[in-house]
């Protein structure tokens, strides 16, 4: 296995996320390698719905957001991105407190796109949420929205 393979991002990944979604929500990377990502946050108010539940777009967040880390984490040494294009999250048990864990592996990994799959439990080691997401790998240069993709510390690349 080469240090490429091996190498874990996540403390980069938790510095370059303070502006982005997972700085806000509180998310922190525990492992960020090519072949698994690990995240958790704590709950707070910031994340519960009027029922006083978890959000399920916390769910779904955490699991795009380990994927997608996943995905780019694999393309980056050959200059690539990716981005998202579909996100199907089942929510299975409610949550009101405590931690959440989410981990994602890759079930295909492409020239083209990526498949990764992700779960996310609650502190008692109970599977509250699992899905799958599809990634684009784009070219680096490659336009999104008007702007090149890429991380520059704020956010996306003026073309």
């Amino acid at each position: 296995m080469s240090d490429q393979e091996t190498q874990d991002f996540a403390e980069m990944i938790n510095q370059a996320a303070i502006d982005g979604w997972a700085g806000a929500m509180g998310l922190r990377f525990m492992r960020a390698t090519r072949d698994e990502v690990v995240a958790e946050l704590t709950i707070g108010p910031q994340h519960r719905q009027p029922y006083g539940l978890v959000h399920g777009g916390v769910h779904s967040g955490i699991i795009e957001t380990i994927a997608s880390v996943g995905a780019a984490v694999s393309v980056m040494p050959e200059g690539k991105h990716v981005v998202g294009l579909d996100n199907h999250t089942s929510f299975l048990r409610a949550v009101r407190g405590g931690k959440l864990t989410g981990t994602a592996k890759p079930i295909a990994r492409g020239r083209r796109s990526h498949v990764w799959e992700g779960s996310v439990h609650d502190d008692a080691g109970r599977l509250v949420a699992s899905g799958r997401v599809r990634l684009l790998v784009l070219d680096g240069g490659e336009e999104m929205a008007g702007e090149r993709v890429g991380i520059d510390g704020g956010g996306a690349k003026p073309a």
